[in-house]
Order: structure tokens, then sequence, then C-alpha cells
């Protein structure tokens, strides 16, 4: 996140992960899972697809987490690939990367 973001990011883009909500924490548990299952399912798969396609996994399985969490979230919230800023895009490539290779 830091790395892509321009300037000093706010404070809740960083909290750290004991004082990050409960919501919060149960979504980032579920977007993991979902990365990590369909790392596994692929079978190796998941190499071959470019960063966009990466971030773009990671951002869909986010905003349905959302909407679990949220009846009715701020349009913000569950903006399509193409409305995220590009430290956002850039940020969930970051993240399904970092399962990739973890899984």
């Amino acid at each position: 996140m830091r790395k892509h973001y321009p300037g000093e990011p706010k404070p809740g883009y960083v909290t750290p992960w004991e004082d990050t909500p409960d919501w919060e924490r149960q979504a980032a548990a579920a977007v993991y899972g979902q990365v990590r299952d369909f790392v596994a399912v692929s079978g190796g798969g998941t190499a071959k697809l470019s960063r966009e396609q990466k971030g773009r996994f990671v951002a869909l399985c986010w905003i349905a987490q959302i909407y679990r969490h949220f009846p009715d979230p701020k349009p913000s919230y569950v903006a399509d690939w193409d409305e995220l800023p590009e430290w956002q895009r850039q940020t969930d490539a970051d993240i399904f990367e970092r399962i990739e290779r973890e899984a």
C-alpha cells in the first residue's frame, strides 16, 4: 500500500492488524482464502495471468465482502476496477502476487 500510494496514506489505510475493525479482518481473511484457493485449483495457471487480471480478482473478491458486511455501501466502496485509483489497482495486484508466492 505505501509502495503505491501517492504521499502519506490516510490512517485507516495503514492501521495495524490488531487495531483493524473485526469486519475488515474477516473480509481480508476471506479474500486471502479466495485467492489462495484460486491459486491452488488453477494448478499453477495463475502464473500466466497479467497483473491486471490478478488485481481485478482481488478487487472483485473485496467488493463481495463489502456487500456482505454493508447492506448499502457507499458507491466508492464498491467501485469497479476502471474506477479505482492506480495505487489501489497496484496494491490489489501486489496482494494477489504475495498470496500466490506463499501458496
